[in-house]
């Protein structure tokens, strides 16, 4: 226990003393991220990926929603690296082919046994893609389970209204509708397809005249952080290109420029926004920040012009600044904390696998901006 209280004193005391400084170049912050990405999987022997390293215990359990949605993430490298990525996909899978539920769904298993909505929509991302990529029918008959029990607990007005996160509905379920999307993809059924859109529907509805949206937040009457603001975005804008809805599309659009308002110079977002848009955070959402780099990238790459593009590498460049790739500390070497400085609102005193992730993905999308 002494070790990970040392690490974040001195993650912490780094912090405090915190000023803009250089950066190494971005294939460096990015190699340094991948490879803490494989680090908090090989802490878990089952083949999932560690939640993440925090003070509370260092490495800690495999996580099942956010592991499902990392597959992708290490099929893409698994191309553009090496074939040890495709290895990793697959263990994750495997692994959670033996904690997914008789029903089709995924647990948090810190909230109770049941299926969570969200958390198996992300999980379907994962299957979804390595069946892709293998061919393996396991993975598929897996994802149809997960899309069916997706599709069967929708409610009479076929919204995510039960089996939620704390109860209560959320607009962010757009990337859970996303997700369905993609499995019609492989195998249309016209079920999913409407749960999809009435769910899409719903999110559009509770956009506000400022951009941002109602039931955004974990908890009811909460300010949202970037990171489910961006997830909103994310699943409206990609299931408005699958559907060729530009209203979706544009949903987004107005979410993405109402974020882009409260972007500084230095590529600093608040960590929570509330829905009028008024600030509710000085700390920085270093998740939320990697997740609306992508929304910006995938934005310049449908509608072009600079300004998408300047705002996600500036959103870039301030995780890079606060991404130590300097320690010997192989546990948070390379990593993205939850919240910048590391004592913020989002995920405190530590550093969530999805930070890493969305990191990742995000820095490759640079790539192109940068071409």
């Amino acid at each position: 226990m002494l070790k990970p209280i040392s690490t974040f004193a001195q993650v912490a005391l780094r912090d405090y003393t915190f000023k803009p400084r250089g950066i190494a170049s971005p294939e460096d912050h990015l190699l340094e991220a991948e490879a803490w990405l494989c680090r908090a999987q090989d802490a878990c022997a089952d083949g999932g990926v560690s939640y993440g390293y925090s003070i509370r215990g260092g490495w800690r359990q495999p996580y099942p929603e956010t592991s499902g949605y990392i597959v992708p993430t290490f099929l893409r490298l698994s191309g553009a690296r090496d074939a040890t990525y495709l290895s990793r996909a697959k263990r994750i899978l495997t692994w959670l082919l033996t904690v997914q539920n008789s029903d089709g769904s995924f647990a948090n298993t810190r909230y109770g046994a049941g299926g969570i909505v969200f958390d198996t929509g992300q999980v379907l991302f994962g299957l979804i893609r390595v069946y892709q990529v293998t061919a393996d029918v396991k993975f598929l008959q897996s994802a149809r389970k997960a899309a069916a029990w997706l599709t069967h607990v929708a409610d009479a007005d076929l919204r995510w209204t039960r089996y939620e996160h704390l109860g209560t509905p959320h607009v962010y379920n757009a990337r859970t509708a996303w997700a369905l999307l993609l499995m019609n993809q492989l195998e249309f059924d016209s079920a999913r397809a409407t749960v999809a859109r009435s769910n899409l529907e719903w999110a559009v509805s509770e956009q506000r005249q400022s951009g941002f949206f109602e039931n955004c937040s974990f908890r009811p009457a909460q300010a949202p952080f970037t990171h489910t603001i961006a997830y909103t975005a994310r699943g409206l804008l990609e299931s408005g290109v699958l559907l060729n809805d530009e209203r979706l599309v544009s949903a987004a659009a107005r979410c993405a420029d109402a974020t882009l308002s409260q972007l500084r110079c230095d590529g600093y977002l608040p960590s929570a926004i509330h829905t009028d848009g008024k600030l509710a955070s000085r700390s920085c959402c270093l998740t939320g920040n990697c997740q609306f780099a992508l929304v910006w990238a995938r934005l310049h790459a449908l509608h072009g012009g600079s300004v998408y593009r300047k705002a996600s590498m500036r959103a870039l460049d301030y995780v890079m600044s606060a991404q130590d790739i300097s320690t010997s500390n192989i546990d948070v070497r390379g990593g993205i904390k939850g919240s910048h400085p590391v004592w913020g609102r989002y995920a405190p005193m530590c550093f969530p696998n999805w930070a890493t992730k969305f990191f990742v993905d995000a820095m490759w999308l640079r790539k192109g901006l940068t071409a």
